[in-house]
């Protein structure tokens, strides 16, 4: 769980808490804080939390101790000439000494509560500005002060101050979020992609704003008709420099979305699985995106993968927004025909898909093809390939035919007649249909899937 994805409020509150520790209840208090945010990242509440209205436990106003009897007794037995030689040793004690002349913490010393809440909350308005991607003043403003864009070599500092920084006050106790983070200082536009073996150089990776030019010059190239095995190359490489600077935006949401939708039209589904998984990552933590669109297309990859626990549970996790759109309800619609063995809607829905869930459905469709032939085959003893070309969605009549010819199933009443005019055989096209099914979809291979 990384700093870079907390809420504005969330920091601000913990800002505020850090500044109101002390001495006495900082472990306790650390231990609290850590909790609290854990479980509400667990139930996915970071963003929606009111956090300015949260309250630790061990920050609360301890009550005054009440002295009673047993009080009483103990400090007349401490004015008792036994304890008074005991207090008499203790003082003139080298170690007591040397101890009481350090001087302690103060926890009602609000002045020194003060500069540590200002110094948190000024580290945090650093953050906030970092946060503000939008426009030409903000992108300045992020350039001028997020650990983004800091000099050469140099290393992110906190938003809380946590761990190691320059400023001496920090608290060393205190985990630094941002110590492993680097700020990359690279011009090129382009650059190919390679497994990292080490450390990444900060001379190796590019900065924020020059990611924003490498994603437009991307672009730009693929409607170019670039060679996609370059284009996906360098979105490999867009969104390393983005990993390795642990940014965790709208733009990297931007990147992988591209990319995913890439990789779907040039049939890559082993790029497309690990832009979906990252994606499932970003919107959980709330960055927003098109995450309508891409819940059709995971609702198709599971129908493609048959994974029908997993599918229902994701389905049942939809929300009222999700479930509305129509990218969602067609992906939902496919499911319902699939489960029904509704082969006329199926298809109808398949001609019919909403942005890129055609590109999905192209993974499974031969399969359901293969299929509805087998109920049609049963069903008739001829059938005209017209119908079979039109009922089934296949582009022309040719393509009809040599998908019956590849299925060993391209048995005609009138074999030398045109397309158009020839009649499939069912009874003997159904039993080579049966085996051809078996040996080519029994098994599911989704590759890249996680």
């Amino acid at each position: 769980m990384s700093a870079d994805s907390w809420p504005p409020q969330l920091k601000d509150w913990v800002a505020k808490c850090l500044g109101q520790m002390t001495d006495t209840n900082r472990t306790e208090a650390q231990a609290e804080l850590r909790q609290v945010i854990a479980d509400a990242f667990a139930a996915h509440t970071l963003w929606t939390t009111d956090w300015a209205g949260v309250q630790l436990k061990a920050l609360l106003p301890q009550p005054i101790p009440q002295f009673n009897n047993t009080n009483l007794k103990r400090k007349n037995n401490e004015n008792s000439p036994a304890s008074k030689k005991v207090k008499k040793a203790l003082k003139n004690s080298p170690f007591t000494q040397s101890t009481s002349s350090t001087p302690s913490f103060d926890p009602n010393d609000r002045a020194a509560l003060d500069k540590r809440a200002q110094r948190f909350q000024r580290e945090h308005e650093i953050e906030r500005e970092k946060s503000r991607v939008g426009g030409p003043a903000s992108l300045k403003a992020n350039y001028s002060h997020s650990h983004l864009f800091n000099e050469p070599n140099s290393r992110s500092v906190s938003p809380f101050g946590f761990g190691q920084s320059d400023d001496p006050e920090a608290d060393p106790n205190v985990m630094d979020w941002d110590r492993h983070t680097i700020v990359g200082t690279s011009k090129e536009i382009f650059k190919d992609y390679l497994r990292l073996t080490t450390e990444p150089k900060p001379e190796q990776i590019r900065p924020y704003p020059i990611l924003q030019q490498t994603l437009l010059e991307l672009k730009k190239r693929f409607r170019e008709k670039t060679p996609y095995n370059w284009i996906c190359s360098q979105f490999k490489s867009l969104r390393q420099d983005l990993t390795v600077q642990r940014i965790k935006n709208e733009f990297t949401v931007q990147v992988y979305e591209i990319h995913g939708r890439i990789a779907l039209e040039c049939g890559d589904m082993v790029e497309y699985n690990q832009c979906q998984a990252t994606l499932k990552t970003l919107y959980d933590l709330g960055i927003p995106g098109r995450v309508e669109e891409f819940t059709a297309y995971r609702i198709l990859m599971l129908l493609h993968g048959r994974n029908r626990s997993e599918l229902n549970i994701y389905v049942g996790q939809l929300t009222p927004k999700q479930k509305a759109d129509p990218a969602v309800q067609h992906a939902l619609k496919v499911q319902r025909a699939l489960a029904m063995g509704n082969y006329h809607a199926l298809f109808g829905l398949y001609s019919s898909s909403p942005n890129m869930g055609a590109y999905i459905m192209d993974h499974f469709v031969a399969r359901e093809r293969a299929k509805a032939l087998m109920v049609i085959t049963k069903a008739y003893k001829s059938i005209p390939l017209s119908f079979i070309h039109q009922e089934l969605a296949f582009d022309g009549l040719d393509q009809a035919r040599e998908f019956l010819a590849d299925h060993s199933a391209a048995y005609f009443t009138n074999p030398g007649s045109p397309d158009d005019q020839k009649t499939l055989d069912c009874k003997p096209a159904g039993t080579q249909l049966h085996q051809a099914f078996e040996s080519k979809y029994r098994k599911v291979l989704i590759k890249g899937a996680i």
